[in-house]
């Protein structure tokens, strides 16, 4: 297949409820969508970056600039075998994995839409329904808390995940065993603890979580080695797993017990499958982070959560969790035992609604 265009799109998206963690508070997305064509076929990627660089070094405005002045110069008009031939190609360019993913992954789509099968089969994947946790950000009260996780529960979502920070950890956890004791419950905190704080986290073994993710810094393998040894609690790492050596490193020292993949951190389909193989020969259950990405981002995950490792509900849910409308055609729907039935269509299996895209579309740049 040809590399022939790419058209950049940012969308901005209202979230149905606003959605707060121990770096930020979201009320709205600025989403970049890349639709590239080859051969005549189109495919859509999605880019996972935030509104600014508190997750990981990338923001929106990083990620559109490498994509239109470095990934795209480096990619037009190359003849490809496949699409996991994209990743070397850009391997020049260091960093900027959710830019890389962005270009990545709607290459893909071309590659299954080309070959006429669905994108999960053409990665690998085994599963034809996947199952789904939910994430809910930090609220204002507790009861607030208990009213969102019985709300998920209803909607039969068969995990609960909650981001915490200092002074907003404990009392919730303590508060959702009390009124759920049976909950396959996680907590979140997205870096916001250090080394010293390992006695607070050691309480929560009390709790029979599933996992802590990501305590500590979003660079810092060693410092979770050294929590870890002091927990019966799984740790998940999150923010420190960009790389294959990265994942590689932790699982040798013992930093974590289980990792959480997400396609934009780690630079798309073809790392992600590298390192859930790598956690599969050691034992490490993974599964799909969610970050608020619209249908196509959403649909891109479905296909990875489909690999025989994802063992684990990830943070994939249906679209009107977060969006008054969606993207895609159909949106994405859960049912009610809290899973999500693969779609069998070429490619990633939902349509991107050009209609509804355009009418969110702050900016555009075609690029040949």
């Amino acid at each position: 297949m040809r590399l022939q265009s790419l058209t950049l799109r940012e969308i901005h998206l209202p979230l149905v409820t606003p959605f707060e963690t121990s770096m930020d508070r979201v009320t709205e997305r600025r989403i970049i969508l890349a639709e590239v064509n080859a051969d005549g076929v189109s495919g859509w990627g999605e880019c996972t970056a935030g509104e600014n660089p508190f997750y990981s070094p990338e923001d929106t405005e990083t990620c559109w600039h490498i994509l239109e002045n470095y990934l795209w110069p480096m990619l037009k008009g190359r003849e490809l075998t496949s699409a996991a031939c994209v990743w070397p190609l850009l391997e020049h360019v260091r960093g900027h994995n959710m830019a890389k993913a962005t270009v990545e992954t709607a290459v893909w789509d071309v590659e299954a839409r080309l070959k006429n099968i669905p994108l999960w089969k053409l990665l690998g994947g085994e599963r034809a329904e996947i199952p789904c946790g939910v994430s809910i950000g930090i609220k204002d009260s507790l009861d607030e808390l208990a009213a969102t996780v019985q709300k998920e529960l209803a909607a039969g979502y068969q995990r609960i995940k909650i981001k915490i920070k200092p002074g907003k950890d404990l009392q919730a956890v303590q508060r959702l065993r009390q009124d759920f004791p049976r909950l396959k419950l996680t907590v979140d905190a997205n870096s916001a603890y250090c080394e010293d704080d390992w006695p607070l986290l050691k309480r929560l073994d009390g709790f029979y979580l599933m996992m802590i993710e990501q305590p500590l810094g979003w660079d810092d393998i060693f410092g979770h080695v050294q929590v870890q040894k002091n927990l019966q609690t799984p740790i998940c790492l999150d923010e420190c797993i960009h790389t294959y050596e990265h994942a590689e490193a932790a699982i040798a020292l013992g930093a974590c017990k289980i990792i959480n993949i997400k396609l934009g951190r780690v630079g798309g389909h073809l790392q992600a499958k590298r390192i859930h193989d790598l956690c599969l020969r050691n034992g490490i259950p993974v599964w799909c982070g969610g970050m608020l990405e619209s249908g196509i981002g959403r649909a891109q995950n479905i296909a990875m959560s489909t690999l025989s490792n994802f063992s684990l509900p990830g943070d994939v849910t249906a679209s009107k969790r977060y969006w008054y409308e969606d993207t895609i055609d159909p949106e994405v729907t859960v049912t009610p035992h809290g899973t999500i039935l693969v779609p069998t269509t070429p490619g990633i299996g939902f349509t991107p609604r050009l209609e509804r895209i355009a009418s969110v579309t702050a900016r555009q740049v075609h690029l040949t």
